[in-house]
């Protein structure tokens, strides 16, 4: 816990750097993973992106609180128990398996996946947080960005070894389930009481949306 706090305290320390070091995160993930010499390196490389961009948010989080921790962290186990029982019995997604781009698996599921999950809830939050729509509509609009970004996402999954569908084709209720578990998560966050504030919360959800769209295409027009 102390390197994680000296890491964090590191990053707070150089606010003004941030923005270029994210930016510049994605933009050299994207030309390393386009090429195929080094596409396996920036693939192994996957997992611990995502977790210096979850120190990144804990840096700039506003509030650190014991009630925002529990819900977050009970986002995390239950967005990762689900996925568990998805690919272990094809009931919640459909059929699929993951690869070996998210690292270490328990019960056949990669321990980072729950906590993509809650980046992206938190993100998105953050994302909705800053507009004046009305609460449902702001629960609805982070919701439906969640499906967006996956089906971005779901192009790029096979060929980073994430993940992939054993048909070939992704199954609608795939989206259905990814739209109703965000919609639950952003639910649980407003009856919580619980507001996103991050300055670099929206940068990141951009920069990670941005880089799989551009991949994903990428690897369309590749085929």
């Amino acid at each position: 816990m102390s390197l994680v706090k000296t890491v964090v305290n590191y990053i707070s320390t150089r606010e003004p750097r941030i923005k270029g070091f994210i930016i510049t995160l994605y933009v050299v993930g994207i030309i390393g993973i386009a090429i195929p010499f080094t596409r396996g390196f920036f693939v192994f490389l996957t997992p611990y992106i995502l977790l210096i961009s979850l120190l990144i948010l804990i840096a700039f989080h506003t509030k650190h609180d014991t009630k925002t921790l529990l819900v977050f962290l009970s986002i995390f186990l239950l967005s990762f128990f689900i996925e568990v029982a998805g690919v272990n019995t094809g009931i919640v997604f459909g059929n699929y398996s993951y690869g070996k781009g998210l690292g270490i698996k328990l019960f056949n599921t990669p321990l980072i996946i729950g906590l993509n999950w809650v980046l992206l809830v938190y993100c998105t939050n953050a994302v909705f947080e800053r507009t004046h729509l009305a609460v449902p509509l702001k629960i609805a609009g982070a919701s439906l960005s969640m499906v967006i970004y996956d089906i971005v996402m779901e192009q790029v999954a096979p060929f980073m070894d994430m993940w992939s569908f054993g048909v070939g084709r992704i199954p609608l209720k795939n989206y259905l389930v990814w739209f109703t578990l965000a919609l639950l998560f952003h639910t649980v966050l407003k009856i919580a009481g619980i507001r996103i504030s991050n300055k670099f919360a929206p940068l990141l959800f951009y920069c990670q949306f941005i880089f799989l769209l551009i991949l994903a295409l990428y690897f369309r027009l590749s085929e």
